[in-house]
């Protein structure tokens, strides 16, 4: 069975990983959830522990505590418990490659440029949609060219942006930002098709990728482009 949350743990790399039993303290200065919550990638023998543990790690760093929680009831009603709120429920959604290039050839994102490295239109373009952590660019790109990526962007002044990483059977979708004044032409499908595209002839054999629940023009997006929900998780934050 494929280890979703794996994928995503090493698909969007923290700056600090600290593990403690068989779970991860990751920190990034703030910048975004997945990369400042605590992976429980494993069981722990003394969870209550592990917890007090991760509350003074998060706060020797001036940030909330926050765990990132997929089909692990336990601990999230052991997290309930102790007032961390549910944030942010997220759905994975999946599909398979075999078919992601149109049989014709057409509509695989012509005028999509695709690179090894973000350019700084390109992270502007990103920063633009997702940056809700001032002054934290430099953290930002270390997290996203923490692995090898392909990063695709498309239209005037890179208007339109998405990142895939490859991970051996799996291609994931990250990053797909449109600036506000851009969206509406189709340059969000366009650059999904080009990283799919990039993903099944670099031998990936499926794609992933994560939206939130409540991001239905994304969510229709994507179930138009052949992704079905796989599963889901979300976050408990200490309040």
């Amino acid at each position: 069975m494929i280890r979703f949350d794996l994928l995503l743990h090493e698909a969007w790399p923290a700056v600090e990983n600290v593990r403690r039993e068989g779970w991860v303290f990751r920190s990034a200065g703030g910048v975004t959830k997945r990369a400042n919550s605590v992976w429980p990638a494993g069981p722990a023998d003394d969870p209550e522990a592990l917890i007090e543990a991760a509350e003074k790690f998060y706060a020797d760093r001036g940030l909330p505590a926050v765990f990132s929680l997929l089909d692990d009831p336990a601990l999230d009603e052991l997290l309930a418990r102790r007032g961390y709120e549910l944030v942010d429920p997220t759905l994975l959604m999946v599909r398979e490659l075999d078919a992601a290039e149109p049989a014709d050839g057409d509509g695989i994102g012509d005028g999509v440029e695709i690179a090894e490295e973000p350019s700084d239109a390109w992270v502007d373009a990103w920063w633009s949609v997702d940056g809700r952590y001032a002054d934290q660019g430099p953290a930002a790109r270390a997290i996203i060219t923490g692995v090898p990526a392909d990063y695709a962007g498309v239209g005037p002044g890179v208007a339109g942006v998405g990142r895939g990483v490859p991970q051996g059977d799996w291609y994931g979708i990250y990053c797909m930002a449109v600036r506000p004044e851009a969206r509406r032409q189709g340059l969000a499908r366009e650059v999904l098709r080009a990283l799919l595209h990039r993903g099944r002839t670099g031998g990936a054999s499926h794609a992933y990728l994560c939206v939130t629940e409540g991001n239905a023009a994304a969510r229709a997006l994507y179930a138009s482009e052949g992704f079905e929900v796989a599963g889901g998780y979300h976050y408990r934050v200490r309040t």
